[in-house]
């Protein structure tokens, strides 16, 4: 009894608030989102509001038994929990339902479980462990090595699901990395890169009618732009020895990444995936194909208005004039029928989660503790910003979900998951010497 009082004592109820705040918001507008004046009750799990008042009622239990579980149980067994989902992930790839092109899924009953959802969390819990052993240092090349195989393998192993959005999601890692002493300079490496690979494409498709022919030629031109902007550095630096050898490897660098884009953009990437982004930086106009679900979207946002229409009563939710209004599109929803009051309440709601669970960071005694949260934070700050930024344009279609908004019981059961083994190790914090 009074190990339990402690820890009721102990848990952070302003974030388990926050949780149960969203988790409500959510199932809401799962319910507006395919709602019918036909339906007879809220229990009926032949509708997706039905199924995932079902996977709220589980995610409470899971949540439940993780706060009973000791903290030092996710530490001790953390290389063993990431080992088992990377075979979850190689077992998918053999075994697994193919849904919408990817084969993501282990079909059970009516019922299907995501693998993918769940390796965040694993990984997580492994990069979490390792960099907080001793010894370790951000500095040294083995752990960045090390480090990067940790987010790199089940990446790599999602990727051959061919699901490219969740694969994207480990991009979010990078920030736990720099927090932890990584230098900014990969930061900038990796935000120059997408800058670069954005400019190649658009100067290559002459987007914007520009009074020079850069459709042969945009690559070689971009980098001599690049290569004298470097000169003068070099020219106006004293230690010309080491700035000559770092404009030598930033012109190869530079050389590669314009001539390798198209075939990254060709080849690499899906046909729907280019053309979607093509249709982001307005290369392309595909408003009955590619762009449809992002233009229908901004139509139904649009449409709210500042106070919204009202719950149960958004056209673009009620006619289905959204695809995946319930999944990846939740949010038009939520603008459309709550208006930009409702979005705001919305977005305060993560910002306030966010800035919660960077405060609980702050205050660990376990380096472990701290790392995993911020991976917490990394991870929901990615998906927040990503699809939000996808339903009004501003990202590309990816296929990632709202955290405790979008329909689906492996997200939920995910993100809940992640959020509660950090809310049991800040409990704990007061017995970790």
């Amino acid at each position: 009894m009074r190990g339990t009082k402690i820890l009721i004592d102990n848990v952070d109820w302003l974030t388990v608030g926050l949780y149960l705040i969203l988790i409500l918001a959510g199932w809401l507008n799962i319910y507006a989102a395919v709602y019918n004046e036909e339906f007879e009750s809220i229990f009926d799990t032949s509708q997706r509001y039905g199924k995932q008042l079902l996977w709220i009622g589980t995610a409470g239990l899971i949540a439940t038994v993780i706060l009973l579980i000791d903290e030092r149980f996710f530490s001790t067994f953390g290389y063993l929990i990431y080992g088992f989902v990377l075979l979850l992930l190689v077992a998918v790839l053999l075994v697994g339902a193919a849904t919408k092109g990817a084969t993501s899924w282990f079909a059970i009953g009516g019922f299907k479980i995501q693998p993918s959802e769940f390796s965040k969390f694993a990984t997580n819990l492994a990069l979490a462990k390792y960099l907080s052993t001793l010894n370790i240092r951000m500095s040294d090349l083995k752990t960045k090595v090390t480090a990067a195989a940790f987010i790199g393998l089940p990446a790599v192993l999602i990727l051959l699901q061919n699901d490219t959005g969740s694969a994207l999601v480990y991009g979010a890692f990078i920030l736990v990395l720099f927090r932890e002493g990584l230098s900014g300079n990969f930061l900038l490496i990796g935000v120059v890169t997408a800058f670069l690979f954005v400019i190649t494409l658009v100067f290559q498709n002459d987007v914007y009618n520009l009074p020079f022919e850069l459709s042969l030629s945009g690559g070689w031109m971009l980098i001599i732009v690049t290569f004298l902007l470097l000169g003068i550095i070099y020219y106006f630096n004293r230690n010309k020895k080491r700035i000559l050898i770092l404009l030598s490897v930033i012109f190869i660098a530079c050389t590669g990444l314009f001539k390798s884009v198209d075939y990254v953009f060709n080849n690499v990437l899906e046909p729907h995936q280019s053309k979607r982004i093509n249709v982001m930086l307005g290369i392309e106009s595909d408003p009955y194909g590619a762009g449809y679900n992002v233009n229908q979207s901004l139509i139904a946002i649009g449409s709210g208005g500042f106070t919204g229409k009202g719950y149960l009563k958004g056209t673009q939710t009620k006619y289905d004039f959204v695809p995946e209004q319930s999944t990846d599109f939740i949010f038009c929803t939520i603008g459309e029928e709550w208006g930009f009051l409702g979005s705001f309440f919305v977005v305060a709601l993560f910002m306030t989660l966010l800035l919660r669970i960077l405060f609980l960071c702050a205050r660990q005694r376990s380096a472990f503790a701290r790392i995993y949260g911020y991976g917490v934070a990394a991870i929901f700050f990615f998906h927040f910003t990503i699809n939000i930024g996808m339903t009004i344009g501003l990202a590309p279609v990816i296929g990632i979900p709202l955290p405790f908004f979008s329909y689906g019981g492996s997200s939920l059961w995910a993100f809940t998951i992640l959020l509660f083994v950090f809310i049991k190790m800040d409990a704990d914090r007061l017995e970790v010497l």
